[in-house]
């Protein structure tokens, strides 16, 4: 779990026997102090930490409700800002080098008060030079590029993942970029944990590219509708990532056995889909543009909650930079959206677009594309529009006596769907408007025919 955690930007102050049982937005385990500290550094709503035994749970502002009891007998860490000083509520031991530093700043003064005003400037000018300078160093060697990369994830080698999958040998899947492998790691001396390997192909032009972005904005992401990256190995040729597994795999294999899962608990994983990806375009510092959303990259866990999982293909856009992106075709068809192919500008709606389509693979339980259920019908996008055209609604949820009983909500779901697969993107709503939407805070408008010019 490391030696310690960063404290160049953020520092903690800890409390003891207090607690905000109404703050939690996330919890983990296992999990040591430091990993703890760490990954609250690492997540921009965290505003505090409470630490019992192996357990951590995140806290956001408001840090309201809070209670003291002398049998809390968890710590609390609260973040704060670190300008060289410590919390008002720490007493600052003086520091023995303070006199030299003053005696310094003052010669510093009389040499800038006594000189031209060229030569105070050029000081000025040299003094902030070296300060970028030594930033940029510092910036440089923790950056993703030389094997340190700066995160609170675990750095593995490639003969401890070969031992945690018996030398790769259990296949748990395919994702963009490389082949999932079950394993098994010690996270204490006296526990283990199933993961999820990921090996990067090489054979990929931008598969180092993709492990670094993976890297970095995953680590930094911290939503219970987003599969959490554990640690990576970067060793040599070697690209590595480590998930947590989550036993109930896809929602591909759910969505599409032989037996057709309960209304309730498919309306449910639509609404944790949303909210992930609400999350992923607007939630957080930076925006991530996913690019490949479909029922093979959303995972369930135990519970059946949807995880988002494979950022493979994912753009990390700062907000202060255009949050658009041009770049080639990405994704899987079926589910990409028209601007793709039209060398369009590239924005957040075409997850959306992604969204829609799977929202109707979840109301009806049927794939995007089916060639085997005739030519009519096996484009569900089209199918769907014309159900919903003709008042046929029946039909989309046919044989499925929960969802018919529920009539109402399978209309709503298929308007929302019909809003996002609009083939002009500013026609789409936002995941946020999204999530509104399936969760009945704003009315849905009757949605106009997705395909304008094409009948």
């Amino acid at each position: 779990g490391g030696q310690g955690y960063n404290k160049e930007l953020f520092d903690f102050h800890e409390v003891k026997n207090i607690d905000w049982p109404q703050s939690d937005y996330e919890r983990f385990k296992p999990y040591n102090e430091v990993q703890c500290k760490n990954s609250c550094l690492s997540d921009c709503f965290c505003a505090a930490v409470i630490f019992e035994d192996d357990s951590c749970c995140f806290k956001k502002l408001p840090l309201s409700n809070g209670m003291t009891d002398s049998r809390i007998t968890s710590k609390a860490f609260i973040k704060y800002k670190n300008k060289g000083d410590d919390p008002p509520s720490v007493p600052r031991p003086p520091d023995p080098d303070d006199k030299k530093k003053r005696k310094m700043m003052n010669a510093t003064g009389s040499v800038l008060l006594g000189s031209s005003v060229f030569v105070n400037f050029a000081m000025v000018c040299g003094v902030g030079l070296g300060f970028f300078f030594i930033y940029k160093k510092k910036w440089i060697r923790n950056s993703p590029g030389d094997g340190t990369v700066e995160t609170n994830l675990r750095c593995f080698s490639y003969k401890a993942l070969e031992e945690a999958t018996d030398n790769f040998k259990e296949e748990a899947g395919r994702g963009s970029f490389g082949i999932v492998y079950k394993g098994v790691i010690e996270t204490t001396r006296t526990s283990t944990t199933a993961v999820a390997v990921k090996k990067l192909d090489r054979v990929f032009q931008d598969g180092e590219k993709e492990f670094k972005n993976e890297v970095v904005v995953i680590g930094q992401t911290h939503h219970k509708n987003l599969v959490r990256l554990l640690g990576f190995c970067d060793e040599g040729q070697n690209r590595l990532l480590v998930y947590e597994f989550l036993n109930n795999g896809t929602l591909a294999s759910f969505l599409f056995g032989n037996l057709k899962p309960s209304w309730n608990l498919r309306t449910n994983i639509a609404f944790q889909i949303a909210r992930g990806l609400l999350y992923l375009h607007e939630d957080c510092s930076s925006q991530i543009i996913h690019c490949d959303i479909k029922p093979q990259n959303i995972l369930l866990d135990d519970h059946y909650n949807a995880r988002i999982s494979d950022f493979g293909l994912a753009k990390l856009l700062t907000l202060n930079q255009s949050k658009t992106i041009k770049t080639a075709i990405r994704g899987t068809k079926g589910y990409v959206a028209p601007e793709w192919y039209r060398k369009s500008t590239i924005t957040a709606k075409v997850d959306v677009y992604s969204f829609g389509v799977l929202l109707l693979e979840i109301i009806s339980c049927r794939k995007s594309f089916d060639i085997e259920m005739g030519e009519e019908y096996a484009i569900l996008t089209d199918w769907a529009f014309d159900c919903y055209r003709n008042g046929k609604l029946d039909d989309l949820v046919e044989g499925d006596m929960e969802a018919m009983n529920d009539i109402k909500c399978v209309e709503k779901l298929l308007m929302v769907s019909i809003w996002c697969i609009q083939e002009d993107p500013s026609l789409r709503p936002t995941m946020r408007k999204v999530s509104q939407m399936l969760e009945g805070v704003v009315e849905v408008d009757v949605p106009p025919n997705p395909s304008p010019f094409s009948g």
